[in-house]
């Protein structure tokens, strides 16, 4: 789990910080408002995909065989979630919704590059060299009978 909090910090970390680039530009082009509204939309991408990641994860761990189904459920459930969310604040006037939108989407895009080019980069095995050896009759490291 630690390698995981590791992990979602390190994708975390850019995008606080366009959410607060995102922040001193929406206080100087819309005020107070804007800057609420841009601090808010990069909270709640950053709040939104952090619990996506750490379910996917606790999903890889506990149910690998229904990764995919459920990578495809959690980001449904985080679109009708955030669908919710917008409709709840549709009418407030707390803070500016077209800088909160557009912090949102930035928040978004910058979540979404920064995880494809950490995984990009990342030394994933995605093949099993002992594989052939725990498949042999005898066991691992066992003589083959051809």
């Amino acid at each position: 789990m630690q390698s995981d909090m590791r992990e979602l910090l390190r994708i975390a970390a850019p995008t606080a910080a366009v959410g607060a680039i995102a922040t001193l530009v929406g206080g100087l082009v819309a005020g107070g408002e804007g800057a609420i509204g841009a601090a808010v939309g990069c909270v709640v991408v950053i709040v939104f995909m952090a619990f996506g990641m750490i379910a996917l994860h606790w999903a890889a761990r506990a149910m690998p065989h229904l990764l995919q189904g459920m990578g495809l459920m959690i980001y449904s459930a985080q679109l009708v979630l955030l669908l919710v969310f917008i409709l709840s604040i549709r009418n407030t006037t707390v803070f500016d919704l077209k800088v909160f939108a557009l912090s949102l989407v930035a928040s978004v895009i910058t979540w979404i590059t920064v995880q494809t080019v950490r995984h990009a980069r990342s030394k994933t095995p995605y093949v099993d060299p002992d594989a052939d050896a725990r498949n042999r009759p005898g066991g691992a490291g066992g003589a083959r009978d051809e």
